[in-house]
Parts: structure tokens; sequence; C-alpha cells
């Protein structure tokens, strides 16, 4: 816009003047205060005040407004009545009634000193009633406490009590009633206590001929309970049978599993089924295998299923097929002579038992393949399977314990058990409960320990019995069940010279240390390190400890550098 225009204004009828306008541009953003829009036309219209200069007021000369004006000044000022105050008393001719009248005495004096010692001594008061409420609440809160901990030690002693009586309760029914090779152990094992206890009494309390005798009398009941203990094996193997059985359900479970279907997670979250050959394959042999188990079914129904597993079978020709064939026959002949159902069962037996062993052959059932702990290609067998020189058998790496001092393969399992059994009858249960809890222990450190995965039970007894003398380091607790081995250093891995034997309550206890050196006294800590160089002495024998042991050295000398 121009500074200056012009504009043209009518003066008269006919007569028009032209008048220059200046523009004055603004010094200020105007604010703004209100307007319209014209709807049709979208105009947008600014109320007036909002397009002129506001009005400025005329300077009177005085000034109106200012900062004493506008505040108060104030003061404060004491001041005389100018009138003087007078009381009325009765007197003659004039009466004033006192009813309403109050009689003030004076009272004591006391000085400001009498004043604060009086609030001192009402303070004093009120801190004694507080202080006494205090005390009554802390003591019924500590003897609450004392009463909760004596009620949660003596449900400990209880819980304690009940899990030692528990377990031997059964021990004792295990001995009574031995089922497994551990209760056998143990039996044997307190056979031979018993055997020493008796031989001691006869050697100490006899001599000459009646020694002899009473020796005589006694070997003869070790071999009564001996033959006892092998009628007990017979009877438990009766009873449980308990190898075939889990033999057959192995056999199951891999049944079970070739008939599944392959399954996967999607990224939203859906399950996808699908079946493939070697599932349907699986899944038409379990439906077969259900049918031939099934008892009490109409014979009509058992002929059908007998002939379709005849024409399963004969898929594949085999000396094992041919078998199978040979027994359907069998019993389709037997039942249409109407023999008797319990006469039957043998055979039906022997059929689901080869029916098993045809499903296990991954030929007839491809899905199995994966399955089989024993691979079907004998190759693959030659570089794992060991010779026992005593039983002079062909037996699986696993059934060969090998301490970590052993330098060959030497006996199998059963063998070192059988030996056990004749010579020293030893009882491995409690150690290998240590062994497991410890090996358990470390695989939660997750660190990688390696040393206690090479230790074996005869390695974990020598430990246990030669140099911690089966007892607590601490308490001196001799009951094996209780006792635990731990780190003796957690910071470092488990190792047969950073160890300590300690009851549950006080492994918990150690384990939760950070300062050893300030926790435990010098003699104690010194104790605990002979016994670790003793250990370090016996296992420095055995080549696989060794890159340990000189690991652990190192590890040591560092620290003492620091």
């Amino acid at each position: 816009m121009p500074d200056v225009i012009s504009v043209r204004v009518q003066t008269g009828l006919d007569s028009f003047q032209d008048v220059a306008v200046k523009i004055q541009r603004p010094t200020f953003n105007k604010p703004f205060l209100g307007g319209f829009r014209n709807v049709s036309s979208g105009v947008e219209f600014h109320n007036a005040g909002t397009q002129t200069k506001p009005k400025k007021r005329p300077d009177k000369g005085i000034q109106l407004f200012c900062k004493e004006t506008q505040t108060v000044l104030e003061k404060n000022k004491q001041q005389q009545t100018r009138n003087t105050t007078s009381t009325q008393m009765t007197k003659i001719g004039l009466y004033v009634s006192n009813m309403t009248d109050k009689l003030i005495t004076p009272g004591k004096y006391f000085t400001a000193e009498e004043y604060h010692k009086r609030r001192l001594k009402a303070v004093i008061v009120l801190q004694k009633y507080f202080r006494r409420w205090h005390a009554i609440n802390l003591v019924q809160n500590l003897k609450e406490q004392k009463r909760l901990r004596l009620a949660l030690e003596a449900q400990e002693e209880l819980r304690k009590k009940r899990e030692k009586e528990d377990k031997l309760r059964r021990e004792y029914e295990k001995k009574l009633n031995p089922k497994t090779k551990e209760d056998f152990e143990l039996l044997y094992h307190d056979l031979e206590l018993w055997m020493q206890e008796e031989t001691e009494r006869i050697n100490r309390t006899l001599s000459g001929a009646e020694r002899k005798a009473a020796l005589c009398a006694l070997l003869e009941e070790e071999t009564q309970l001996i033959a006892c203990i092998g009628m007990h094996k017979l009877n438990a193997n009766v009873e449980n049978q308990q190898k075939t059985i889990l033999h057959l359900l192995e056999f199951y479970k891999l049944f079970l599993k070739c008939a599944k279907p392959r399954r996967w997670k999607a990224y939203d979250g859906k399950i996808t089924e699908m079946d493939t050959q070697k599932s349907l394959r699986g899944k038409e042999l379990l439906e077969i295998y259900h049918s031939i188990s099934t008892k009490d079914i109409p014979k009509d129904e058992r002929t059908s299923v007998l002939l379709t597993l005849k024409c399963t079978v004969k898929e594949h020709e085999c000396k094992l097929t041919e078998e199978i064939v040979a027994l359907i026959d069998r019993e389709l002949d037997l039942m249409s002579r109407e023999v008797k159902e319990c006469n039957l069962e043998g055979l039906r037996k022997r059929i689901c038992t080869l029916f098993l062993q045809y499903i296990k052959i991954p030929e007839f059932n491809p899905g199995v393949a994966g399955l089989l702990k024993v691979p079907q290609d004998p190759l693959k067998l030659y570089k794992n399977v060991y010779f026992c020189h005593s039983c002079e058998k062909y037996l699986a790496p696993a059934e060969f314990p090998i301490p970590a001092n052993s330098h060959t393969i030497g006996r199998c399992r059963s063998c070192y058990r059988l030996d056990n059994e004749a010579r020293q009858r030893e009882a491995y249960f409690k150690y290998r409960l240590i062994l497991e809890d410890l090996r358990k222990s470390e695989v939660d450190y997750q660190d990688d320990s390696k040393i206690v995965f090479l230790v074996q039970l005869p390695d974990l007894q020598y430990l246990i019995e030669n140099i911690w003398n089966c007892q607590s380091a601490l308490s001196a607790c001799s009951d094996l069940f209780d006792l635990v081995m731990v780190r003796w250093d957690k910071q470092h891995e488990w190792s047969p010279w950073n160890t300590i034997l300690l009851t549950k309550e006080e492994a918990d206890a150690h384990l939760k240390l950070c300062n050893l050196q300030k926790t435990y006294e010098a003699p104690f800590l010194y104790r605990i390190e002979q016994k670790h160089i003793r250990a370090k002495n016996y296992f420095a024998q055995i080549p696989a400890m060794s890159s340990f042991l000189h690991r652990s050295n190192k590890q040591a000398n560092a620290n003492s550098y620091k």
C-alpha cells in the first residue's frame, strides 16, 4: 500500500474535492478484537478497533496513576484518651449493686526460671509416658518375633524329624522288601557290617575250639542269609517283570511318536499339522496294533483284524513276517474249532510282541528310523563298543563305570556289582545321592564346570571317607543323608581341592558368605587348606585331572601375586 493515497470527497451537491491521505504504518501488533466471515463470499471482516490506532488520553498535567497513590502508609502509635475514665462506688445517697462483682485475689508470683522449669518437668512427664508406650510396643513386637521364630524352629525341627523318620522307614522297607539293585546293595552292605561285628565279638570273647565252632556257625548263618537274599532277588524278578514291560512300553512310545503328524508354529501363533507318508504309515500300524491288543471283542471282528494284519505283513517277505502269518493262521484255525478265549491269550500276546518287533524295523516303518537308540548300521557301532574281559561280552560305553584314575576300560557294571556282592559289599547309594546333588548344583551355576562330571563314585567315596572323614567340617555331623558337597570358593568351579563337606543348612549359609578369610578363624582355614592339599596330591595322579590342576595353580599364583 502506498504511503499517500488520494480520496475524492463530495463537498456539495455537484462539487467534489480530492484530499491527500497519509498512511501511517503501525509500530506495534494490534490485538485481535473479534470479527466475522461472510459465508457466501468467504471475506473476513475485523472489528473497527483493530483497524485504527488506539486513542490516547489527553494529558491533564496531573499524574493520575503512581505507586504512592496506590499504597497506604501504616504506622503504630500509642495514644492516650482525652477523657479520663472513673469507677462508681456505693456512697451516701447512691446504691450500686455488687451481685455481679468478682473477688480476685493475687496468686503466687513465679519467675521466668520457675516457669521454664515447670514446662521442662511437664515435657519430661510426657516423654516418660511416650517412652513407656514405645517400650511396651517394642517388647510386644520382640515377643511376637520370638514366638514366630520359636514356632518356625519347632516346625523346622519337626520337619527334619519327620524326614528322618520317613527316610529310616523307607530304608527299612527297602531292606524288608528289596526290589531294585540299590536295595540289594544295602542288604549286602548290612550283612557285611553284621559279619564284621560278629567276627570281632567272637575273636574278643572266645578262643580255641569254641572260637572255631562259633566262626563255623557264623559262616553257616551267613550262607543262609545270602540264600535268603537270593530268594528275594528271584521273587523280585518274578513280581516286577519290569524289564520286559518297559521294553514293550518303549516300543509303544516309539510307535506313538511315529504316528504323530509334523507340527510347526506359524508367525501368527497358529499350530499347523501335516501328515507325511511316514506318519500315515505309523497311524495305520497303530490302528492295527490297537485292534489286535483289544480284548473281549466279537469273533467276527477279531477275524477281520487278523486278516488285515495278515495282508499288512505280507507286503514284506522275511522270516519275521512268515512267523506272524503262521501264528495268525493258527489262531484262525483254533477260533474255528471253538477254542476258549483263555487258552488263546498266550498266542495273542506272542502275535502282539512279534508285531511290535515288526514295527521297530525301519524297512517296514520308515518313521521309526530316527527314534531308535541303537543305529541299524553296524558300522556305527564298531568304535562305540567295548569288550568286558570278565563276562566276555561286547557292551556299550555306558555299561562301563570308568573311574577318574583308570587308564583302561576294565569290567562292566554287572561284573563290578557281582564282585561287590561277593567281596567288599559296599553301598554306594548315599554317595550316589551326594554326587547327583553336587552335579545339579554345578549345572545351576552355568559357568561350564567340567571336573565334577569327571569324578566317579569311587573317587567321591575316597574323597568323603579318607579326606573329610565322613563328617561335616563345621558340626562333625556324620549322617551322609544330611551332608552335601559345595564349593569352598564359589567364584571358581568345583574341584576336589575347592570343596567342603557340610550339612544342607550349613551349605546354604556358607554359599552366602562374601569373604571367607574374615568369617572363619585361622585354625579352621588351615585345616581346610590341608585337606585341599591332600586332595590335590591324590588327584594329581589322574591324567584327566592334571590339566585342571595346573590351571588352578596358575590362578592361585596370580591371586597371591595380586
